[in-house]
């Protein structure tokens, strides 16, 4: 199973009028953001793509129609997170039948207050069902948002129940400390914070890159930061991707992300998002593109 390393986009979903996923502009982002945009991975189907306001049914169309793409899915992973079992365990199971490199799972989030053992039994549900031979597991931390964080004695438990299998986590919690300390605490999974200014960090940490929003925009930077560690140039690259990634969120940021890639693939058709979220009021906009003029973002892009 190959492992995920370095700048990793979490993909934004285009969407058509009826709010069903695009699957051709889906196809061709992904295209792009290992090519011109930047990133040495996507994350498909994650928070930035909205995977939690679509069906079950709608997020295995997607996940078929980019494994039937042509692209390497050797640079992929999706997010198979789901409230029910049955439905966390489909998602898993197609993820493994596709050939994604990773599936990112979260927590059960309807139910708060989980203790660290049912929360490790859950997991091993999931891989009992979809059996280990090729599943690369990925943990996806994002507390603010599920409720139920993964405690690092339930991680390492659980890549000591599933080692080999238990690939890494994803920390969207916005806690370094964490990162820095299940790095250190579990060295044998890649750990992702979900920053580009983490990438400076990367080397004497022990992370694995980064996987995040704005690399969907700031993709050229953040694999400066990475691939040329240690550099002054990267340096640079860090403190550029991090001032795009602050004027991205200077609004809503799933939808400044995608509004900013209507503007990077001149197609308006991107600035769909999927209820509850909103497209960015005309004042939003004023402000999102007056941030990103201060930033490198119109050099990145000709703008």
């Amino acid at each position: 199973m190959p492992r995920l390393s370095g700048v990793i986009a979490a993909a934004a979903t285009p969407l058509r009028d009826d709010l069903s996923i695009d699957h051709e502009r889906l196809v061709a982002h992904c295209r792009w953001l290992l090519g011109d945009g930047g990133c040495d991975g996507v994350n498909l189907l994650g928070t930035t793509g909205e995977a939690t306001s679509f069906s079950v049914e709608q997020r295995l169309a997607a996940m078929r129609a980019v494994a039937e793409s042509g692209l390497p899915m050797e640079r992929f992973m999706v997010g198979t997170g789901a409230a029910a079992l049955e439905d966390a365990v489909r998602l898993t199971l197609a993820a493994k039948a596709f050939g994604f490199a990773g599936a990112l799972l979260l927590p059960p989030f309807y139910y708060k207050g989980i203790d660290g053992e049912s929360l490790a039994a859950y997991v091993d549900a999931v891989v009992d069902r979809v059996g280990a031979e090729g599943l690369g597991l990925y943990l996806y931390h994002i507390p603010q948002n599920t409720g139920v964080p993964w405690p690092i004695e339930v991680v390492a438990a659980l890549a000591g129940r599933h080692p080999g299998i238990l690939a890494g986590l994803k920390d969207s919690s916005g806690e370094i400390a964490y990162s820095t300390e299940l790095a250190q605490r579990v060295p044998g999974i890649a750990v992702f914070p979900s920053s580009e200014a983490t990438l400076g960090l990367a080397g004497e940490r022990g992370f694995a890159g980064c996987i995040s929003a704005t690399t969907n925009v700031t993709g050229p930077l953040a694999r400066t930061a990475w691939h040329k560690a240690g550099s002054a140039e990267a340096e640079a690259a860090v403190a550029a991707a991090g001032a795009v990634r602050a004027a991205l969120s200077s609004v809503t940021l799933v939808a400044a992300v995608k509004d900013t890639l209507a503007e990077i693939h001149g197609d308006p058709a991107w600035r769909r998002t999927h209820p509850p979220l909103r497209l960015l009021t005309e004042a939003e906009r004023r402000t999102l593109g007056e941030a990103l003029a201060r930033t490198e973002y119109p050099r990145l892009f000709g703008r």
